[in-house]
Order: C-alpha cells, then sequence, then structure tokens
C-alpha cells in the first residue's frame, strides 16, 4: 500500500503507542463524580457495547481518486472504562500493525451529542510524524467520521462487531 494508504491505519497504531501511559492514570469509577441515573445508563451500554468488538470497515483519503475497493480497516476494542475525570475514557485496543501485535491502553475524550457518542482526538502531535485528529460518531452498531494527519485526512465508517470467537482464544 502506498504511503498515504495507510494513513489511517498509520494514525490509529501511532496514538495507541502514544496513550499507552494512561492507564496508570486511570481511577476506579467509584472516584468518578456523581451523575445523573440516565447518564449513568448511557455510561454502562457505552461500555458494554464498545467491549470486546471490532470496528470493520473502510477509509478514504479525501483527494485522491479512488479506483475500485476502497482501503479496508479493523481495530479491536478489548474494553472501554470511563475515567474519574470529565469525559475521559480508557480504550483497551489490540494493534495489529507492520508485524507487531501488541494491545495498548488510550485515554481519549468522548463527547455526547444527546445520546450519541463522539470519540474525539484533537491535534495529538506525534513528534517527528505530524499531528492527528479524528471524531468518530457511534450509532446503533456503526461508526462514521473523519479523520486528518497534519494535511491529509478523509472519511471512516463501517460497523461494530463482536470479536469473533478465535480472536478471543488467540488473546488468551
Amino acid at each position: 500500500m502506498s504511503r498515504i494508504g495507510n494513513l489511517s491505519v498509520c494514525c490509529w497504531a501511532i496514538v495507541f503507542s502514544l496513550f499507552m501511559v494512561a492507564e496508570s492514570v486511570a481511577q476506579d469509577k467509584s472516584a468518578a463524580p456523581n451523575v445523573s441515573p440516565e447518564k449513568q445508563k448511557l455510561y454502562d451500554l457505552f461500555e458494554k457495547k464498545l467491549t470486546n468488538v471490532q470496528f470493520k470497515g473502510n477509509f478514504t483519503v479525501l483527494g485522491r481518486e479512488q479506483k475500485g475497493d476502497l482501503p479496508k480497516e479493523t481495530y479491536t476494542i478489548k474494553s472501554v472504562k470511563k475515567l474519574a475525570e470529565g469525559e475521559y475514557w480508557l480504550f483497551t485496543a489490540r494493534v495489529q500493525y507492520g508485524g507487531k501485535d501488541i494491545t495498548v491502553p488510550m485515554s481519549l475524550q468522548v463527547q455526547w451529542a444527546d445520546t450519541t457518542p463522539i470519540i474525539t482526538l484533537t491535534n495529538a502531535n506525534i513528534p517527528g510524524l505530524g499531528t492527528f485528529s479524528s471524531r468518530v460518531v457511534i450509532y446503533k452498531n456503526k461508526y462514521a467520521g473523519t479523520w486528518s494527519h497534519g494535511e491529509v485526512g478523509g472519511h471512516l465508517f463501517g460497523t461494530i462487531e463482536p470479536v469473533p470467537a478465535e480472536s478471543e482464544e488467540e488473546d488468551e
């Protein structure tokens, strides 16, 4: 694949690595400030729906003529937990990229449009590689959003599916 074609996958892999330290700042939910029962229900559902799932879909690169099928992407999310501070969540994700297979935690902000979660990453500076941003909307087992790496960016979209049983067994 071309360098630009790999940017979406590369962006996520690099961002996952950057936030490996996030696990050390994760705090128990009991330390979180009181939230309304309605919001707690949303939080619990979000955690449940994004545990042991794969985001499987496609991405585009703006300004690039697309010939044939769109490039594919897959992200495996092992778990999602609400952090005590603000609207930050600890995502633990399995990253398979460039011959590496690692599981890394990362702290990401989740904003809410009524009952719809939007995963956000804003201007995360990756030394030597540039700045990365994304907005990913989650709705009814689907995701869609935008991504950028410096001046290059595009769209991403797909479905959220349970991790296949054979993948779970490989992890153990």
